[in-house]
């Protein structure tokens, strides 16, 4: 039973009381909601909407995205009171450990390394893609062969490379360095979100909201391991449009949410994580919710959701409204906003990444605290050249779809685990409680598998092969060094 055995949340809490180990408390509440905000706010408000839209819900994806909002919401509730009550680094992982045991800790933690770490890499590939079109069209065009990795016509793309190597020297330089750089990336971004909404409100034909939810039709089914796990489970064919349209976008647009819970890793840094975390988490969900739906809004009422882009459909829209000035102003939009994701996402791998090995579940040296900076630096280092080379060498689409079911994963423990809490520490003060438990965990637990149910069988079997080899790493490493057991094993 020592696989599950639970490490106490006053352990947890003077672990990061350790000198050589603690973090710095820069952050307040502001600084988290800007680090939600920052990672939340990436392609899928350039991209996504287009897709949608034309595909699925027609103009209602306004819908889709407020119901994936709520979906999200139900796992910020239990996002927040855990990181406020455990105000610790490591997010879905501190918290599984305090709750299920070692062994379900360890597979959240290594969940988590593939989701963020994998997340940096797919995220700066994207940025590559735009910054080389947007240096185009200023007359810098860049070769393919330094643009693109093996297999896609190029050799290496050395400006993914470069973004991520850029970010992690940023992020060893401290939190509140990295936080500054952030706020003034996410202001950038945000400007450009609002300005897309305003000046797209004078291009609107109120003909292209009609009729606001398309007509229910049947779309051709997928066969093989590229179907969707409920069509292979239950016969269950996809459907555009209608409502049933509306729900199916929801586990697609769910994913432009993707990238909240990474505020939860920065728990430790905070000032007053019991007051700040909740409003962190909540906060950031409920800005990016409203913009969401106001761009998606727009962009239907400005182009018939049957002919937007799917590629660049604000970009594309403003084109078909004879203003091509605004595709270069998104395009600086996609690059700042795309550069605080890659920040906020190695920002987080790296504090669970810290966490594990102060565990000693990951080798200890990883877990150092840089005495001048106040950062996990080496952690920070290892997983920065890891994303680097990820996004340099190795096509990534295939294995995008991995983070999705990554984050939903941990959504999903992170629920389960507050009512397990509830239970077993009810002793334990409680700065923000999530309401109505433990009907909102259980809520949350069903939206989530119903959005995993939606993902292809070979993203599921992907999944099951990394949770393997995570499995033969901790009996081979992490179960042998585990300071818990150790512990454990002395006072016995």
């Amino acid at each position: 039973m020592s696989l599950f055995r639970t490490k106490s949340v006053e352990e947890s809490i003077r672990d990061t009381e350790a000198p050589e180990q603690q973090l710095r408390r820069d952050l307040g509440a502001l600084d988290l909601v800007v680090f939600g905000v920052g990672v939340i706010i990436g392609t899928g408000i350039f991209v996504l909407t287009g897709q949608v839209a034309k595909d699925k819900a027609g103009p209602a994806v306004a819908i889709s995205f407020i119901l994936a909002a709520v979906v999200c919401g139900l796992a910020a509730l239990c996002y927040a009171e855990f990181s406020s009550t455990v105000p610790v680094a490591g997010s879905a992982y501190t918290f599984s450990y305090a709750t299920l045991g070692e062994l379900p800790a360890w597979i959240i933690g290594w969940d988590l390394i593939l989701e963020l770490a994998l997340a940096a890499a797919v995220v700066s590939v994207g940025w590559s893609g735009y910054a080389a079109s947007l240096l185009d069209s200023l007359g810098l065009t860049l070769p393919e062969s330094i643009v693109n990795p093996p297999g896609e016509g190029g050799v290496v793309n050395v400006p993914a490379i470069l973004l991520v190597l850029a970010v992690t020297a940023v992020l060893v330089l401290g939190v509140k360095v990295s936080s500054r750089v952030n706020a003034v990336v996410v202001a950038i971004k945000v400007f450009v979100v609002l300005l897309v909404i305003v000046a797209g409100l004078f291009f609107i034909k109120g003909a292209n909201y009609k009729p606001f939810i398309p007509e229910s039709q049947p779309t051709p089914s997928v066969e093989g391991a590229k179907a969707p796990l409920m069509q292979v489970l239950f016969g269950i064919e996809p459907v555009s449009f209608g409502w049933l349209g509306i729900f199916a976008a929801i586990a697609i647009v769910f994913f432009a949410y993707i990238g909240f819970d990474i505020v939860a890793t920065a728990a430790e840094e905070a000032r007053h994580p019991q007051r700040d975390m909740p409003i962190g988490l909540l906060g950031s969900l409920a800005i990016t919710a409203v913009l969401y739906a106001a761009v998606s809004l727009v962009v239907v009422g400005m182009q018939h959701y049957s002919e937007l882009s799917e590629e660049a459909p604000l970009a594309d829209a403003f084109k078909a409204a004879g203003h091509p000035g605004f595709a270069t102003i998104i395009s600086i939009g996609a690059v700042a906003g795309l550069t605080t994701v890659v920040l906020i996402l190695l920002l987080g791998q790296s504090r669970v990444f810290f966490s594990m090995s102060r565990d000693g579940l990951l080798p200890p040296w990883l877990s150092a605290v840089h005495p001048r900076f106040g950062t996990p630096y080496r952690s920070t280092i290892v997983m920065g050249v890891i994303a680097a080379a990820l996004a340099g060498f190795i096509p990534l689409a295939a294995l995008a779809e991995l983070v999705n079911i990554g984050t939903l994963f941990a959504f999903l423990v992170v629920s389960i685990a507050v009512v397990i809490l509830r239970r077993t520490r009810p002793d334990l003060p409680r700065a923000f409680r999530a309401p109505l438990v433990p009907l909102v965990p259980v809520l949350s637990v069903l939206g989530c598998l119903f959005v995993m149910l939606n993902l292809p069988l070979e993203t599921w079997l992907r999944f099951l092969a990394w949770m393997a080899i995570g499995f033969l790493i901790y009996f081979v490493y992490g179960y042998r060094h585990s300071r818990l057991r150790a512990a454990h094993r002395h006072e016995a």
